[in-house]
C-alpha cells in the first residue's frame, strides 16, 4: 500500500472529529465573502489545536488530548445523493494527479528498479532505451516510499462525505455556531431567529438531516465585526449584553477586516486556504471559482449550486439559508444511475481555453496576520470554554444514565473491568446469526447511549473508556442480533484498540473481519465495508501486515459487488493500485503481483474513465513485463497505453506503443494483429494531420532488412527474341557466388593486363555492377549518366495480415559535381529535382502474411554528380480482408495486381542505414569494435560512357564432344558514345574461335551459312594420299610465345563501334571433349574513344550453358617403322596406328560417324600417306563400333619454326586443316594441353630410380623417343531431326610426344575411366600415390645420375631383318637347310652407340612349339660400334633341319652409349615378328 505523509494513528484521529454546524446570518455572510470566503471556510485552517486540552472522564481522571481538530460545516439539511458522492470521488481522483518536477520515487525489489511516480508514464514506455536512465534522485537508501495522493484524496473526501446514520453518532453535530454581524440592526434578535431556527431544524419532523448528537445541542453565539466599517463601541456593547445574556463562555467577539479590500497589498499575506479550497471546489461548483475541473451544465440548469448551500434568490424570514438541497446535490435532469466519468469531465478546447483565461482568485484580501491569530484564538476559545466542557458534561450524564437504568456499579469504566475478567459466553459467528439488519433502536434506548458515549469518547481521543463501551455495545448488539449495529461497534472498537496509547492489547483483525463480512454479506452496505477496508488496511499496513492488508483491499474489488445499483471501478481500481502497493512494499517484494495488480487496476480505472491513472498503471506494470519474453502481456499493456495516450491527446507516446507491437514478433492471431495495425495507422493518420508539412516519420512495418539491400547499376537485360540471345551479363535475378566473383575478377584482370601490353595493375579493382552484403563497398561505386540505378529493398511481413504498400519510391539527396547550392547542403529530394534524378514509383506493393519479398526501386540521373540513397517512401495500408466483393473473390483480385484498400493508409518513411564490415586488421581495431564504411547507396555520376551489347544467333544449347559449330554474334552500341578495342577473355579458349587473320568472313548471315560447311574446303580425287601440304605460323592463330590465348581481339572493321551501329560476326565453337553440362564464361571488355577519369573502361558478361554428349573417342599410338629407310632412302618414318570408336549412345540421334580427313601437324613430321588394307576408302562407324587406321609418317625437311600441316582425305572435299577454324581450334587445344603439361612433366620425371634430373647424355636418349606429332582426325555425323537429315562436323586432336606412349583425344583421367573401365583405372589410381610419395626423397649428393627407363633407351637402335618370306628347300636330298638373314642396325641418336647383338635363343616353349626351332650358324655374339645416325649391316645364317613356320626374330641386341658402362636390350625386333616359311620340294 503507498505511502503517505500522514501516520496511521493520524490518518485515524483526522478520519473521526467532532463536527460543529454553523448558521449564518446573511449580513455576516456578506463579511466573509469579502475574502471571497465562507464562515465556514474562513476558519477551516484554523480548526486544528496546536496546544494540548484537558479534560477528565467519569472517574475523574485527568485526561490529555493532543493536535485536536475539530470540523465546522454548514447546516445542509438535505443527505448527499449516491450519483452526487460518486462524481465528487471521481473528480477528486481526476483533479489529482502526479505533481510534475518531483523527485522520482524508486522502489528497488530484487532485479528491478521500479520508477513509481508520475515519470513512470515516461519512464517506463517501450519506445525509450534504457528507462533506468531517465530515473532521478537516487540516494543510498534501498527502498523508497511511494506516495499516491489522488488515493488519499479520495479517501479523505469519501470519509468526509458519508451520510449520518442512526445505528453511529460519529457523524453527528455535537454543537452548533450562531454567527451574527455587528452591523445587523438587531443583533440579538437575530440570533434568537437563528437559535429558533436551529431548534427548528432539530426537533421538527420536517428535517430528518442533519443529524444531532444531543436533543441539548451546545449553540455557540458568535458576533462577527467588521474591523474596517463597523462601529467597535457598538460592537462592543452588543458583545457585553451576549454575555449577559448567554454567559462568557457561551459567546464570542470575533473581530476581522482589518484592512479594506481597495487597500493596496503592500504586504504579502499567506493563503492558508487554498490547499482546502482546491478540494471544496470539487464538491461545491461555484462559478467564480477557478478549479482544475468544471461541470458542464444541463441546458436545463440555470445556476450552481453555490459553495455553501446558500441561494440568494430564496430568503425567508431574513434567513439566507435553504435547507433544501445539498453541494453535492445534482441537477434533477442528470442521469445520476449512470456515471462513466465522461458525462462531466470533457477534455475540450474550450474549457482549457477557459481556465487560461481565468485568473486566479486570492482569498483573505481584508485579513491581516493579526486577523489570522484572532480567528485562531476564537476556535481555541470555543473549543476550551464550549465544545469540550459540553462533551465532559455529556459523558459524565450519559455514563450516569446508564449507571441508573442498568444498575450497576459507580463506573462504567470499572464494571467493564469484571465484566472482562468473568466468564464469556460464546459469541455467535456471522453465518449463524440471522438477517436482522433492518432492526432499530429507539433512540432512548440504553444500548444506543452506550454507542453514544462511546463516540464521544473516541472524538476526545478517550480510546481505552472507547473501546470497554465498544465492547460492551457490541455484546448487547450481538444478543439482539442487530447486525448493523454489532458490525459498526466491532469496527470501532478495533480502531480503539490500535489507537490505545501503550498499545496494552494488540490489533484485533478479526473484529474489522467480521464488520467487513457483516456489512457486505448481511446489511448489504458497501459504504460501510468500504470505510472499514481502508481503516483496516492503514492499520495492518503502518504494522508491516502487507500481505493481509492486500488481501483485505482485493476483497472488495470484485466486478459482482455493486454498490447503490452499479459498479463501483473507481473505487475497485484504487484499491487494487494500493495492493499492488502493498505487494512491492514487502520484506521480500513480490513484483510480478504488482505488475498483475497494477494492471487490474488500470483496467479498472480505464473503465471508471480515469483515462491518465490508467496509462500511468500500465506504464508502470510495463516495468515488470517489459523484456521477460512475456509478448501477449506486453501487447495487451502496448495496445491499451497506446489507446488511452490517444484519448489524453499524447499522440507520440501511442504511435510508440502501437509501433512497439507492430515490431515485435507478435504471437497474436491475424484478426488481433490487424485490429492493432488499424488503430495504429488510424492514431498515426490523426498525429500526420496535425503537422502535414513536416518531415516524414518513421515507420515501423514492414522490417527493411537493410545488409540484404542490393544495387545494380545498368539496363535489364534484354529477353531473348527468337534464334537471337543477350549477354547474361549480370542482373538481380541471379544469386551471388563467392568462386564465380573470383572467377571474372581474374578474367577482368586479365584482359586489362592484356590492353595494357602485359602491364599488371597494382591493387587492381574490378567493376562492380550489382553491389551486395558480400562485395567489396568500401570503395564509392560508379554509375554513369543516362543509365538507371536499380536498388532491390528486402521488406519483410512480420505479421498474420497482409501489408500494402503504395506509391513505393526511393528517397535520395544529390549533389551535382559541376555546381553546388547557395548555402552549401544538398537538399533532400523526394518528388523534386526531376531534372537531375528520375525515380520510379511503383503504385502498389503487396506483402502477404509473414512473406519476406523484394521491392525494385529505379533511379535515372541525368546529371553527373555525387548520390546518396537515403530510404524509401511509401503510404502504408491493409487490404480489406477475406470478404468476397461483387461476388469475385479476393485472391483473384490479388493476381491481378489491383489489391482493395479498407481506406486506412499513412505516409512515412523507412531509412536504409547499413553498417560495414567488422575491422579486424590491426591490433586497434582486434581489441575494439569498429566498423568500416559501406558506400554501396552513396554512388558517384559519371559522365557518358559507351555501353556494348551482345546478341548471339544461333547459338546451340547441345553439341557433340569436339562438334564444330559455326554461329554469329552481332556487336551493337546502344550508347551516344563510340566504343573501341573490343576483346573477349574466356578461361576456355578452346570453346570458341573468331577466326584467324586468314580466315574467310563469308558468308557474312547466318541465313546464308545454313547449308554451308563450318570448314574451307576444296574438291579432291585422290584418295589415301597426303593432298595438301602447308606451312603456318602459330602466332597467325594467336598461339605466339608473346601473346595470352585468353585474350581474343574481336575482329571489329575498323576497331570502332559507332553510336547506335551494329555488326555481325562469325564465331566457331568447338563441343568439349568432356560430356555433361558445362558453363563457359565470356567476358567482353571495350573502351570508350576519349578518356575519363573516373571509369577506364567497361565489361559486359557472358556465361554460356552447353550441354555436351558423347560422339567420338581417339587413341593414337606411334612407333618406329621397322623399314629403315622410304622411297627415297630416307631413314626417318614412322607408323601412327589411330583407334576411332564411336562411343555415342545415340541420344541425339546419330546414326553413324564418318572418318573424313585425318590431318597431322607438327614442326618435324607430317602423315604422308595410309596403309589401308580395305579397299572402301569411307570410313563409317556405327554405335559402339571402333576403326582402325595405320598412318605413316615422315620427317619434315623444312625449317623448324613452322608448322606443317598434312592432310589424308578419306572422302571427296579435302578440309584445309590450316586454316580457321580447324586450326584455330587446334592451337587452342593445343595451349590448354601444355597448360596441362607440367604436371605430366613431372609425373614422367618421377619414373626413373634415382628421380635425379637427367645429364646431357640422358637427354639425347629421351630425344630420340620423343615424336611432337600432333593427329586431327575430322569427321561427319548424320543425325535425323524433325524427319531432316543434318550433316553434324567435328574434329578430335590427339598429341603424341614419345615413341609407343598411348595418347587420348580426352583428359587422360577421364578417358581410361571409360576405355579400360573404372576397375582398372582404379588400379592405375593406387600406383599414383606411391610416385607422389617419392618427392619426399631427398637423393644424395654423391649418386651417380639417373639412367633413363629402358623403353627409352630401348629407342637408341633400330633393328630390321631382311630374308625371303619363303624358301623352297628338298630335306631328301640335303637335312640342313641353310638361308642367308642380313641384320640392318640403324643408329637413331646424335652420339656413337656400342651394339652387342646376342643370338642364343631365348625362346619360351610356347614360341618352340609354335614357330619350331632353327639354329643360328656362326657366331653367337657380335660386337660392333654404330656412328650416330649410321646405319649398318651384319650377314646371318639360319640352319632349318624340318619344314615349317618359324620366327626369326630372336636375337636380342644390346646397346649402351660409348661413355657408358650398362648395357640394355633394345625392344625393336620385339614389335612385329619375322616369320619365314621353309617348303619341301
Amino acid at each position: 500500500m503507498a505511502q503517505r505523509v500522514q501516520s496511521a494513528q493520524e490518518f485515524l484521529q483526522d478520519s473521526f472529529v467532532p463536527l460543529v454546524a454553523a448558521l449564518c446570518s446573511e449580513e455576516a455572510e456578506r463579511l466573509t465573502r469579502k475574502n471571497n470566503l465562507g464562515f465556514c471556510e474562513l476558519v477551516k485552517p484554523f480548526c486544528r489545536l496546536t496546544s494540548e486540552v484537558h479534560m477528565r472522564d467519569p472517574n475523574n481522571q485527568l485526561h490529555i488530548i493532543k493536535n485536536l481538530k475539530i470540523a465546522v460545516n454548514n447546516i445542509i439539511t438535505q443527505p448527499p445523493q449516491p450519483g452526487a458522492i460518486r462524481k465528487l470521488l471521481s473528480d477528486v481522483v481526476t483533479v489529482s494527479q502526479p505533481a510534475e518536477g518531483l523527485v522520482t520515487n524508486v522502489i528497488t525489489a530484487g532485479d528491478y528498479d521500479l520508477n513509481i511516480s508520475d515519470r513512470s508514464v515516461k519512464a517506463s514506455v517501450p519506445w525509450y532505451s534504457s528507462w533506468k536512465d531517465t530515473l532521478m534522485g537516487l540516494n543510498t537508501s534501498t527502498c523508497y516510499s511511494a506516495t499516491t495522493p489522488w488515493f488519499e484524496a479520495y479517501r479523505e473526501s469519501f470519509l468526509q462525505s458519508m451520510p449520518a446514520s442512526d445505528h453511529e453518532f460519529l457523524n453527528h453535530y455535537v454543537a452548533c455556531m450562531l454567527v451574527v454581524s455587528s452591523n445587523e440592526p438587531e443583533p440579538v434578535e437575530q440570533f434568537l431567529k437563528l437559535s429558533q431556527e436551529q431548534h427548528r431544524i432539530q426537533h421538527s419532523n420536517e428535517y430528518s438531516y442533519p443529524k444531532w448528537f444531543i436533543p441539548n445541542t451546545l449553540k455557540y453565539y458568535v458576533l462577527l465585526h467588521d474591523v474596517s466599517v463597523g462601529e467597535e463601541q457598538r460592537a462592543d456593547s452588543v458583545y457585553e449584553e451576549m454575555k449577559q445574556r448567554y454567559g462568557t463562555q457561551g459567546c464570542y467577539l470575533l473581530k476581522i477586516n482589518s484592512r479594506g479590500s481597495n487597500r493596496g497589498t503592500d504586504e504579502q499575506i499567506p493563503d492558508p486556504w487554498s490547499q482546502y479550497l482546491q478540494k471544496n471546489i470539487i464538491q461545491n461548483q461555484e462559478p467564480y471559482e477557478d478549479g482544475p475541473c468544471t461541470e458542464i451544465p444541463n441546458k436545463h440548469s440555470d445556476h450552481f449550486i453555490p459553495l455553501d448551500g446558500l441561494n440568494n434568490d430564496s430568503k425567508a424570514d431574513g434567513l439566507s439559508n435553504n435547507f433544501k438541497t445539498h453541494p453535492l446535490q445534482l441537477e434533477h435532469t442528470s442521469n445520476s444511475g449512470c456515471f462513466d466519468g465522461t458525462d462531466y469531465v470533457k477534455p475540450n478546447p474550450s474549457f482549457h481555453e477557459s481556465k487560461k483565461s481565468n485568473t486566479w482568485t486570492p482569498h483573505g484580501i481584508c485579513l491581516t496576520l493579526t486577523d489570522h491569530d484572532r480567528i485562531r484564538q476564537f476556535i481555541q476559545e470555543f473549543t476550551f470554554r464550549g465544545l469540550l466542557p459540553h462533551i465532559e458534561k455529556t459523558i459524565r450524564q450519559l455514563n450516569d444514565q446508564l449507571i441508573s437504568r442498568k444498575g450497576l456499579s459507580r463506573s462504567l469504566f470499572s464494571a467493564t473491568k469484571k465484566w472482562f475478567s468473568g466468564s464469556k459466553v460464546p459469541e455467535k459467528s456471522v453465518n449463524e446469526l440471522k438477517s436482522t439488519s433492518g432492526l432499530l433502536y429507539p433512540p432512548e434506548a440504553p444500548e444506543l447511549q452506550i454507542r453514544k458515549m462511546a463516540d464521544l469518547c473516541f472524538l476526545v481521543q478517550h480510546y481505552e473508556l472507547a473501546y470497554s463501551c465498544y465492547h460492551t455495545a457490541k455484546k448487547d448488539f450481538l444478543n439482539d442480533q442487530a447486525m448493523l449495529y454489532a458490525a459498526g461497534a466491532l469496527e470501532m472498537a478495533a480502531v480503539s484498540a490500535f489507537l490505545q496509547p501503550g498499545a496494552p492489547r494488540p490489533y484485533p483483525a478479526h473484529y474489522m473481519d467480521t464488520a467487513i463480512q457483516t456489512y457486505r454479506d448481511i446489511c448489504k452496505n458497501m459504504l460501510l465495508a468500504e470505510r472499514c477496508v481502508l481503516l483496516s488496511a492503514e492499520i495492518l499496513k503502518s504494522q508491516s501486515k502487507y500481505s493481509e492488508a492486500a488481501s483485505l483491499l482485493i476483497r472488495l474489488t470484485s466486478e459482482q459487488n455493486a454498490w447503490m445499483g452499479m459498479d463501483l471501478d473507481l473505487r475497485s481500481a484504487l484499491l487494487l493500485e494500493q495492493s499492488a502497493h502493498c505487494y512491492i512494499n514487502m520484506k521480500s517484494p513480490m513484483v510480478r503481483k504488482f505488475a498483475f495488480y497494477m494492471i487490474l487496476a488500470g483496467h479498472r480505472y480505464s473503465k471508471a474513465g480515469q483515462k491518465k491513472h490508467a496509462l500511468r498503471c500500465y506504464c508502470q506494470a510495463m516495468q515488470v513485463y517489459k523484456g521477460k519474453g512475456w509478448s501477449l502481456a506486453e501487447d495487451h499493456i502496448n495496445f491499451t497505453i497506446g489507446r488511452q495516450s490517444f484519448t489524453l491527446q499524447q499522440l507520440d507516446n501511442a504511435i510508440s506503443a502501437f509501433r512497439h507491437i507492430l515490431i515485435n514478433d507478435s504471437k497474436q492471431t491475424a484478426a488481433q494483429q490487424g485490429a492493432f495495425l488499424r488503430e495504429y495507422l488510424y492514431v498515426y493518420r490523426n498525429v500526420s494531420q496535425l503537422s502535414p508539412d513536416g518531415p516524414l516519420p518513421q515507420l515501423p512495418l514492414p522490417y527493411i532488412n537493410s545488409s540484404a539491400t542490393r544495387v545494380f547499376f545498368g539496363h535489364d537485360r534484354r529477353p531473348a527474341e527468337g534464334e537471337k540471345q543477350a549477354a547474361t551479363h549480370i542482373s538481380l535475378d541471379q544469386e551471388y557466388d563467392s568462386d564465380f566473383s573470383q572467377q571474372w575478377k581474374e578474367l577482368e584482370e586479365q584482359v586489362v593486363s592484356a590492353a595494357n601490353k602485359g602491364t599488371t595493375i597494382p591493387n587492381f579493382q574490378p567493376t562492380q555492377y550489382c553491389l551486395n552484403k558480400y562485395s567489396d563497398n568500401s570503395r564509392f561505386p560508379l554509375g554513369v549518366v543516362e543509365e538507371p540505378i536499380t536498388v532491390e529493398v528486402a521488406f519483410r511481413n512480420p505479421l498474420k495480415v497482409p501489408l500494402l504498400l503504395t506509391d513505393l519510391s526511393l528517397l535520395w539527396k544529390f549533389q551535382p559535381k559541376d555546381f553546388i547550392s547557395k548555402n552549401g547542403q544538398a537538399k533532400e529530394l523526394e518528388t523534386c529535382g526531376k531534372d537531375m534524378i528520375g525515380a520510379e514509383v511503383i503504385s502498389e506493393f503487396l506483402i502477404n502474411s509473414e512473406e519476406t519479398k523484394m521491392a525494385r526501386l529505379k533511379l535515372f540521373p541525368h546529371q553527373t554528380g555525387e548520390l546518396h540513397i537515403l530510404g524509401v517512401a511509401y503510404n502504408l495500408g491493409t487490404i480489406q480482408g477475406t470478404t468476397v466483393l461483387d461476388g469475385i473473390d479476393p485472391s483473384v483480385g490479388l493476381q491481378t495486381g489491383k489489391y482493395l484498400s479498407n481506406g486506412m493508409s499513412v505516409r512515412g518513411r523507412q531509412d536504409l542505414e547499413i553498417q560495414g564490415p567488422r575491422l579486424n586488421n590491426t591490433k586497434e581495431e582486434k581489441t575494439a569494435i569498429k566498423y568500416g564504411p559501406d558506400r554501396r547507396l552513396d554512388p558517384i555520376i559519371t559522365e557518358e560512357m559507351p555501353l556494348l551489347e551482345v546478341f548471339f544467333i544461333n547459338f546451340p544449347t547441345g553439341l557433340l564432344c569436339g562438334e564444330i559449330r559455326k554461329t554469329y554474334v552481332e556487336f551493337v552500341n546502344v550508347s551516344k558514345c563510340p566504343l573501341t578495342g573490343v576483346k573477349v577473355v574466356s578461361k576456355r579458349p578452346e570453346f570458341f574461335t573468331f577466326g584467324g587473320s586468314n580466315a574467310i568472313l563469308t558468308p557474312l548471315s547466318p541465313s546464308a551459312s545454313e547449308h554451308c560447311s563450318a570448314y574451307k574446303t576444296v574438291v579432291t580425287h585422290s584418295t589415301s594420299v597426303c593432298s595438301l601440304v602447308s606451312s603456318v605460323a602459330s602466332s597467325d592463330f594467336g598461339g605466339g610465345s608473346g601473346n595470352q590465348p585468353e585474350v581474343v581481339d574481336v575482329p571489329l572493321p575498323d576497331s570502332v563501334l559507332l553510336p547506335g551501329a551494329s555488326v555481325h560476326l562469325p564465331m566457331w565453337l568447338r563441343g568439349p571433349d568432356e560430356e555433361g553440362v558445362h558453363e563457359i564464361n565470356f567476358l567482353f571488355y571495350y573502351e570508350s574513344i576519349r578518356k575519363h577519369s573516373k571509369l577506364c573502361h567497361r565489361v559486359l558478361r557472358h556465361t554460356a550453358v552447353i550441354c555436351t554428349s558423347r560422339s567420338l573417342t581417339v587413341q593414337a599410338t606411334v612407333f618406329r617403322s621397322n623399314a629403315l629407310e622410304d622411297e627415297k632412302g630416307e631413314g626417318d618414318n614412322m607408323l601412327v596406328f589411330v583407334d576411332v570408336e564411336n562411343i555415342n549412345t545415340s541420344e541425339a540421334g546419330v546414326k553413324e560417324f564418318h572418318i573424313v580427313q585425318v590431318s597431322s601437324n607438327s614442326k618435324n613430321w607430317k602423315l604422308k600417306e595410309s596403309i589401308n588394307l580395305s579397299e572402301d576408302k569411307d570410313i563409317k562407324l556405327a554405335n559402339r563400333e571402333k576403326g582402325k587406321l595405320c598412318l605413316k609418317a615422315v620427317r619434315c625437311k623444312h625449317s623448324a619454326e613452322h608448322f606443317t600441316f598434312a592432310d589424308i582425305v578419306f572422302g571427296t572435299e579435302q578440309i584445309i586443316s590450316s586454316t580457321s577454324p580447324c586450326a584455330d581450334f587446334f592451337f587452342r587445344s593445343l595451349h590448354s594441353e601444355l597448360k596441362r603439361s607440367p604436371t605430366q612433366q613431372n609425373m614422367n620425371t618421377l619414373q626413373g630410380p634415382g628421380k635425379q634430373s637427367l645429364d646431357d647424355a640422358g637427354r639425347l636418349i629421351l630425344k630420340c623417343s620423343e615424336v611432337d606429332l600432333n593427329i586431327i582426325v575430322l569427321w561427319k555425323a548424320y543425325v535425323v531431326e524433325d524427319n531432316k537429315q543434318l550433316i553434324l562436323e567435328g574434329q578430335h586432336h590427339v598429341v603424341l610426344h614419345a615413341v609407343g606412349n598411348e595418347a587420348f583425344s580426352f583428359p587422360q583421367k577421364q578417358g581410361f575411366k571409360k576405355v579400360l573401365g573404372n576397375s582398372d583405372w582404379e588400379d592405375l589410381e593406387q600406383e599414383s600415390p606411391e610416385i607422389g610419395l617419392l618427392n619426399f626423397f631427398r637423393p644424395d649428393s654423391t649418386s651417380v645420375p639417373a639412367r633413363p627407363p629402358s623403353d627409352q633407351l630401348s629407342n637408341l637402335i633400330k633393328t630390321r631383318l631382311h630374308y625371303p618370306e619363303t624358301f623352297d628347300h628338298s630335306f631328301h636330298q640335303e637335312s640342313l637347310c641353310i638361308v642367308p638373314v642380313t641384320l640392318l642396325l640403324s643408329n637413331c641418336s646424335q652420339t656413337d652407340v656400342d651394339v652387342i647383338i646376342d643370338l642364343r635363343h631365348k625362346a619360351s616353349a610356347e614360341t618352340l612349339e609354335i614357330h619350331g626351332s632353327f639354329t643360328w650358324l656362326g657366331k653367337t655374339q657380335y660386337k660392333l660400334q654404330v656412328k650416330s645416325q649410321e646405319v649398318c649391316t651384319l650377314q646371318l645364317k639360319a640352319c632349318f633341319v624340318r619344314t615349317g613356320v618359324y620366327n626369326l626374330g630372336t636375337p636380342r641386341v644390346f646397346a649402351k652409349l660409348s661413355d657408358q658402362v650398362t648395357l640394355f636390350e633394345t625392344s625393336q625386333q620385339n614389335s612385329m615378328p619375322a616369320l619365314i616359311i621353309i617348303n619341301n620340294i
